[in-house]
């Protein structure tokens, strides 16, 4: 269990790629592989700034339980809310566009672990443009544009490991909806009789 700081979780594809899976916050549990009936870890965590946790031996899991049946509750509920969460990232890959879905990593961020600050909500931890791109499928150049463009219309502020949420309202909005396609009367490579191509 996380007293205090913050984790980073991370795993790695096949293809060697790094994706972020989540961040652990104080209160939060995790390494519950023992919980699961799992002999190695799915995944790996890395601290993002000076934290401490609570652990304890994996054989000594059943006997916790036993004593302590609120323990066995709480990582229940902990699996459950992981599970949800998985099927929420899914469903956003298969059908979201990538603005709405860095909007909403940076929603969901900003209300686990927001700070109120001088202009805006910030994210708590340090947390780079690659940890939102490996969080949301996408690469670092697409998200330095969209925080260039958010920072330009005054929806966001950001920085060296460093995200604050000026206007939550316009970025709710943005996380609801796509933008517009390009309409294919002004699209020069339709005018050119080849096949237009999108992001």
């Amino acid at each position: 269990m996380l007293l205090h700081g913050c984790l980073k979780v991370t795993q790695i594809t096949s293809e060697g790629d790094q994706v972020v899976v989540r961040y652990v916050n104080p209160g939060d549990m995790f390494g519950l592989a023992c919980a699961m009936r799992q002999s190695c870890y799915p995944a790996s965590v890395l601290a993002v700034q000076e934290s401490v946790c609570l652990a304890w031996p994996a054989s000594a899991w059943e006997g916790f339980m036993g004593s302590h049946p609120q323990l066995g509750a709480i990582a229940l509920q902990t699996m459950g809310q992981r599970l949800h969460d998985a099927h929420l990232r899914i469903q956003e890959l298969s059908t979201d566009e990538v603005e709405q879905r860095v909007a909403r990593a940076i929603l969901r961020l900003v209300e686990q672990s927001g700070q109120p600050t001088h202009d805006g909500i910030g994210i708590s931890f340090p947390i780079t443009r690659q940890d939102v791109a490996e969080m949301t499928g996408t690469t670092l150049h697409t998200v330095s544009r969209l925080l260039s463009d958010w920072k330009q219309r005054g929806i966001v502020s950001s920085g060296r490991k460093r995200i604050v949420l000026r206007s939550p309202a316009a970025l709710a909005r943005l996380s609801q909806t796509a933008q517009p396609a390009m309409d294919c009367a002004s699209c020069l490579s339709c005018r050119k009789g080849s096949p237009a191509t999108g992001n």
